[in-house]
C-alpha cells in the first residue's frame, strides 16, 4: 500500500477548539486515515487552549512579519495528533470564540488571519518545512479556502489540493480592497479566480482552484449543484461536477460509545437497552422534568438558527404536549429563537426543558437519554447529531435533506424497499409534515416490540469513520499519483 502524507488545514479541531461538527471531523479522521496507511499533520491556529496544549512544540519556522506580526510555526502531538500551529499574537491570542469578539459579531480581521492560515499552509505544501512536504494538502471549509489558491498562482510545484465544503452557507466574503492585503495577485479578482459577486470569496477561491472537491455526504452534493440548493454556487459546482463528490462524515466511536461514556449514569450496549432507562431518568432531573414513565422524551442539540429548522418545533409545541412528549433541548444561537424556547419552557414546566449554551457532557447525556432525536433541518450537509443518536439509541426524527437523508432509514423506506429501520424522516420541512412525524413517533413509542428494533438496529448501525476515512485515502491516493505523473511530464 502506497503510504501518502496529507496536511490538513482548519480553524479548529476536536478536542483543543470546537464550535461545531467541523472540529469533530478535524479531530477524529486523522486516526481513521492512519489504518488505512496516510500520515496526516493538521494545521491549526494558534489560539490560546492550543498553545497551551504544545506547550512543549518545536519551532519549525519564525517570520518577524507575517501579516501584520510576528508568528512562530510550531510541531508538536496532543491526545494523538500530530499538529502545527500557526502562533501569531496579533491574530490569534484572543479568549472564547474563535470568529466572534466580546460583541457577538465577527473579528473585524478574519479574513487577514484566515489568508494568513492559508498562505502558512501554502508555504508549508511547497517545503517550507524541510521534515515534512506533503503530497496533499486538504482544505476545510472558507477559513482554509485561500489555500488552493495560494498554491495556484504560487507558480511553483505544489502538492495535490482537496477542498471540503462542511456548509455552503458559510463563504468567506470580504471587501476586494482586501485583495493585496491577503496577499493575492491582482490577475486572482476575475470571475474565474476569487471574485464572487463583486467580493473576495474565500469559499469561491477553494471551489474554483482545489484539484478536487468534496462534501459531506452525497446527497448534499447533488443539492449544492441545484439552483435552488447552490447559494450562488451551482453553476461553478455543476461546471466542476466531474471533480466533486460527497463522502459521509462518520464519529470517532472511541468518543461517542455508550458502553464506555464517562458522562452517563449508566453505561449500555445494543444488547442491553433496558440498561438506558438510568439515563432517561438522570436527564429528566438533570432538566427538571416530570417524571413521566409513558412520555415520549424528544431531545435536541442543535444551534438554534432558520438553518436547523427549531422554529418549526417551535411551531410544534401544542403537538407536542397534545401527544403527551416531552422536550429537553440544548442549544443556542439566534437570540429570538433563544427566548421564544425559554418562554416556552417557563410556560409549561416540568414539560419542556431548555439550556442555552453548550455542554459536552449534557450532549452526551441527552444522546444517552432522549427517546428519540429530533433534527429537522431546512438544509443539512451532513449532521452528526443524528450518527449520534443512532449509536445511543435515540431515534432519529429527521428532514429528508442532505446527510440525514442519506443516513436514517425511515420505517416506511425500509417497509417498501427492505432494509432495517433506523428512524422517522419527514418532507417537505414544513411544520405540517413536522406534526406528522411527530404523532407516528408516538404511536411506535407506544409499540415498545418496534420501538426497541429501531433503536437496536441504529446502535448496530456502522456511524465509524472506517469505511468513510477509505474514500479519502482512495481520493488522495488517485490525487497523489496524478500530481506525481504532472510532475514527469513537466520535468520532461
Amino acid at each position: 500500500m502506497t503510504s501518502v502524507s496529507v496536511l490538513a488545514v482548519a480553524s479548529e479541531i476536536f478536542p483543543l477548539v470546537k464550535t461545531g461538527g467541523l472540529a469533530d471531523v478535524v479531530g477524529a479522521l486523522p486516526a481513521a486515515l492512519k489504518e488505512h496507511g496516510i500520515a496526516t499533520r493538521t494545521l491549526v491556529p494558534g489560539y490560546p487552549d492550543v498553545l497551551k496544549a504544545l506547550q512543549s512544540a518545536e519551532t519549525l519556522l519564525h517570520r518577524p512579519d507575517f501579516y501584520g506580526g510576528p508568528i512562530r510555526l510550531l510541531g508538536g502531538r496532543h491526545d494523538g495528533l500530530d499538529l502545527y500551529a500557526l502562533e501569531a499574537p496579533h491574530l490569534f491570542a484572543r479568549p472564547g470564540n474563535p470568529y466572534l469578539g466580546p460583541d457577538g459579531r465577527d473579528w473585524p480581521d478574519n479574513g487577514i488571519r484566515f489568508a494568513a492560515l492559508s498562505r502558512m499552509a501554502a508555504e508549508i505544501g511547497q517545503g517550507a518545512v524541510s521534515s515534512f512536504v506533503p503530497d496533499v494538502v486538504h482544505a476545510h471549509d472558507w477559513q482554509a479556502g485561500l489555500v488552493p489558491a495560494h498554491l495556484h498562482y504560487g507558480r511553483r510545484p505544489r502538492p495535490g489540493t482537496v477542498m471540503t465544503v462542511h456548509n455552503l452557507a458559510y463563504q468567506g466574503q470580504f471587501s476586494p480592497e482586501m485583495l493585496a492585503a491577503f496577499g493575492l495577485p491582482a490577475e486572482s479578482y476575475t470571475i474565474h479566480g476569487v471574485e464572487y459577486y463583486g467580493t473576495i470569496s474565500f469559499l469561491k477561491a477553494g471551489v474554483q482552484f482545489a484539484d478536487r472537491i468534496t462534501t459531506v455526504s452525497p446527497t448534499y452534493a447533488r443539492e449544492i449543484q441545484s439552483d435552488q440548493g447552490g447559494m450562488g454556487f451551482a453553476g461553478l459546482l455543476r461546471e466542476r461536477s466531474e471533480v466533486l463528490s460527497g463522502i459521509l462524515n462518520g464519529i470517532d466511536v472511541s468518543v461517542w460509545n455508550p458502553g464506555t461514556d464517562p458522562h452517563l449514569a449508566t453505561r449500555f450496549c445494543a444488547e442491553q437497552l433496558p440498561a438506558r432507562a438510568a439515563n432517561k431518568a438522570a436527564l429528566r432531573q438533570r432538566f427538571g422534568l416530570d417524571p413521566s414513565p409513558d412520555a415520549l422524551l424528544l431531545g435536541v442539540i442543535s444551534r438554534l438558527s432558520w438553518q436547523k429548522g427549531l422554529d418549526l418545533l417551535l411551531e410544534n409545541a401544542q403537538t407536542l404536549l397534545s401527544e403527551g412528549m416531552q422536550l429537553a433541548l440544548l442549544g443556542s444561537g439566534d437570540r429570538d429563537l433563544q427566548d421564544r424556547y425559554q418562554s416556552l419552557a417557563h410556560a409549561n414546566p416540568g414539560r419542556i426543558a431548555v439550556v442555552i449554551g453548550y455542554d459536552e457532557e449534557l450532549a452526551h447525556l441527552i444522546q444517552a437519554g432522549a427517546d428519540a432525536l429530533v433534527v429537522p433541518s431546512r438544509f443539512e450537509p451532513c449532521g452528526l447529531t443524528q450518527l449520534c443518536a443512532l449509536r445511543y439509541g435515540a431515534v432519529p426524527i429527521v428532514s429528508d435533506v442532505g446527510g440525514l437523508a442519506d443516513t436514517v432509514l425511515d420505517v416506511d423506506e425500509a417497509a417498501v424497499a427492505g432494509g432495517e429501520a433506523t428512524g422517522i424522516k419527514f418532507g417537505p420541512v414544513v411544520p405540517e409534515a413536522l406534526a406528522h412525524a411527530l404523532r407516528k413517533a408516538n404511536l411506535l413509542f407506544n409499540d415498545k416490540v418496534t420501538w426497541r428494533r429501531l433503536q437496536h438496529n441504529g446502535m448496530t448501525t456502522d456511524v465509524s469513520w472506517h469505511n468513510r476515512a477509505g474514500r479519502y485515502a482512495a481520493l488522495y491516493r488517485e490525487l497523489a499519483a496524478t500530481r506525481r505523473d504532472q510532475s514527469i511530464i513537466g520535468a520532461d
